[in-house]
């Protein structure tokens, strides 16, 4: 459902001919399916078990669509995190965590992972698995493969598809989930179910769709292997002074804790962890809510790409962990998209790396933002304005 997660890996544009030895992207797709068919038997499959599951192989245009659109990244954190973390949700969140408090506990002396951790990912994701997608997932993910955007990332997704359906836990003709080929309760692609999947309700099987337990474990697995640290916090509102020094914020500088408070910074509820390294984040600027990021808020990245998504998972979980709703304060009013995108062009005139031009303030766009703040003499808080936007 978010498939901004799927990012990090290599992206493959336009390429014809073959891939590290796999057929290539593109091209006539029954073609393409054939070419899958032979891959999967070098790879031992039996014949009957590839025709079984590839018979009703389809392309999907709605998936591509959905790819190419994902407009709910581009909008501002306080707009996101107005539309994803409300009253409804904090309070069915709560109740899932007491009425699975046992396999919570369970979750939290293995990998030390906080219930509100996962309950956020639970609520974001499939809103706790009231709705896990209506795409046919096998469809999504060939369509995906043949697609020439990330054909390396999508291809492997099939044959873990293939492997996963021998095990009894994909049906690829009854198989749906979202539209990136994610399926379950915490939407994993095939590979992450095939690595993480662990039975969790102790009936001998894993069923990350139906069985709550399972999913919850195969999901605190999955981000254990992130290089979750058990123990630390992820996220903390804060107070910070008029005067901070707004060129030392951002994820891409880090100091003390400690050096943080000499500097003015206090929690905004209760006191700042001694001893960890911290980033202050402004998500919408000075003006703007205000947080510590800690090692393990990095870590949201590897579940999902996206700033904003990161961000309000972390918040939501910080929420179910008992903190108090956040202080939204006056923020200065931003770009629209259509201004967004020629301030990355401008940018990236000046030579900055933002990635794609796509109207999204991500973290490279916010390096950027910020390097060319300080160039101006501008508050360097990372949060592009019209000021900006007309001083460039």
């Amino acid at each position: 459902m978010h498939p901004s997660r799927l990012i990090a890996a290599f992206c493959l544009s336009l390429i014809a001919g073959p891939i590290f030895g796999q057929t290539g992207c593109g091209g006539d797709f029954g073609g393409f399916v054939d070419g899958l068919r032979a891959e999967a038997l070098s790879k031992g499959f039996g014949k009957p078990t590839v025709t079984a599951f590839f018979a009703h192989a389809r392309q999907d245009g709605s998936v591509l669509k959905l790819d190419r659109g994902q407009a709910v990244f581009k909008q501002s954190f306080l707009d996101f995190l107005a539309n994803k973390v409300s009253s409804g949700r904090l309070k069915t969140g709560r109740a899932k965590i007491a009425q699975h408090q046992k396999t919570f506990a369970r979750i939290e002396a293995k990998y030390g992972i906080p219930a509100g951790v996962l309950a956020a990912y639970w609520g974001l994701e499939t809103d706790f698995g009231a709705f896990q997608g209506k795409t046919p997932s096998l469809n999504a993910l060939i369509t995906l493969a043949h697609d020439c955007r990330r054909p390396t990332l999508f291809r492997p997704q099939i044959f873990a598809a293939l492997e996963l359906s021998q095990k009894g836990g994909f049906d690829p003709v009854r198989s749906v989930g979202a539209w990136a080929g994610e399926i379950g309760q915490f939407q994993m692609l095939p590979a992450d179910v095939l690595k993480n999947g662990t039975d969790g309700d102790g009936d001998g099987k894993v069923d990350v769709r139906n069985s709550e337990d399972d999913a919850l474990m195969s999901a605190a697995k999955m981000l254990s292997g992130f290089g979750w640290r058990p123990g630390e916090p992820w996220l903390q509102e804060i107070v910070v002074p008029d005067n901070l020094d707004w060129a030392a914020t951002g994820l891409n500088h880090s100091r003390a804790v400690s050096d943080w408070q000499g500097m003015g910074v206090r929690a905004r509820k209760g006191d700042l962890p001694s001893g960890l390294q911290g980033s202050v984040l402004l998500p919408m600027g000075r003006f703007g809510p205000a947080f510590m990021a800690y090692p393990n808020y990095r870590i949201y990245f590897n579940w999902n790409k996206s700033f904003v998504y990161a961000t309000t998972s972390a918040y939501f979980a910080t929420r179910l962990d008992g903190a108090p709703a956040i202080d939204p304060r006056q923020p200065e009013v931003g770009l629209t998209v259509s201004q967004m995108k020629k301030l990355q062009e401008r940018l990236v005139a000046r030579g900055h790396d933002v990635g794609k031009i796509d109207g999204i303030l991500g973290e490279l766009t916010r390096e950027a933002v910020q390097a060319e703040q300080v160039r101006l003499g501008l508050p360097a808080d990372a949060w592009p304005t019209r000021a900006l936007a007309d001083a460039l």
